[in-house]
């Protein structure tokens, strides 16, 4: 199985005013091309800083980063926007929706901003068909419900036919069982597509549904689980 992702000896140093705070330490690690991970770890544990890394939202202080073994570390801004617009597409705890905009426009201004090619209002169509909103398209965010507005942002996210789907906390604001339907169509979205979802969170129940756990301790891996046999998100319990 190939890494789309691969780590070497990463570091994130913080400067404050009471010195250096170092948020990562150390950190190698791989995620498998077509699976399903999870970044495992307390607030404060440092696995939202490791997502951002790994997104190239930001740079590391020492380390290297791989992905598709493209050394992303020595990328300037502009071609590690280019990656970000076009290869990586994030889901975060707050959705973030144009509230301006219908569930549509939203997807589809994804695709404008990433300057996919072809037809652009179908595409968005399908991606919100996939999340199972296709009868709210014309529908304001406001107008829905904080489950429909995560599928919206998820459908945002997969319009322009990422390789990785980077997910922080995609159910901290969501009821139960809202939640988990937002974890299974990720899981769907995984197993159905071959596409590589990485899904950082503080809660131990969700590991159960993942083919790899890195577990975050104090900015260090503390431990990498494997799982051969992954439950299905729909019979998870928490």
């Amino acid at each position: 199985m190939a890494d789309i992702i691969r780590t070497e000896e990463l570091g994130r140093c913080f400067r404050t005013t009471g010195g250096e705070f170092w948020a990562l330490k150390n950190i190698s690690i791989q995620v498998p091309e077509g699976r399903l991970t999870i970044l495992k770890g307390r607030s404060g544990s440092g696995k939202t800083t490791l997502m951002n890394i790994l997104g190239a939202l930001d740079k590391p202080t020492s380390g290297r980063v791989f992905f598709a073994e493209q050394d992303i570390t020595r990328l300037d801004e502009r071609r590690s926007a280019r990656l970000r617009r076009t290869q990586i597409g994030f889901v975060f705890q707050s959705v973030a929706l144009i509230p301006m905009m219908t569930a549509l426009e939203n997807v589809e201004y994804a695709l404008r901003m990433a300057r996919a090619k072809g037809n652009r209002r179908e595409r968005a169509m399908e991606c919100l068909r996939l999340v199972g909103l296709s009868q709210r398209f014309d529908h304001l965010p406001q107008e829905m419900s904080g489950g429909e507005q995560q599928r919206v942002a998820i459908a945002r996210a997969l319009a322009k036919n990422p390789k990785l789907l980077l997910c922080d906390e995609p159910t901290g604001a969501l009821d139960y069982e809202t939640g988990k339907a937002i974890l299974k169509l990720l899981q769907d979205t995984c197993r159905d597509t071959g596409r590589t979802v990485v899904v950082v969170t503080h809660n131990s129940a969700f590991t159960a549904i993942a083919d790899r756990v890195i577990h975050v301790r104090e900015g260090s891996v503390a431990a990498v689980e494997l799982n051969e046999a992954p439950l299905s998100a729909d019979v998870l319990e928490w």
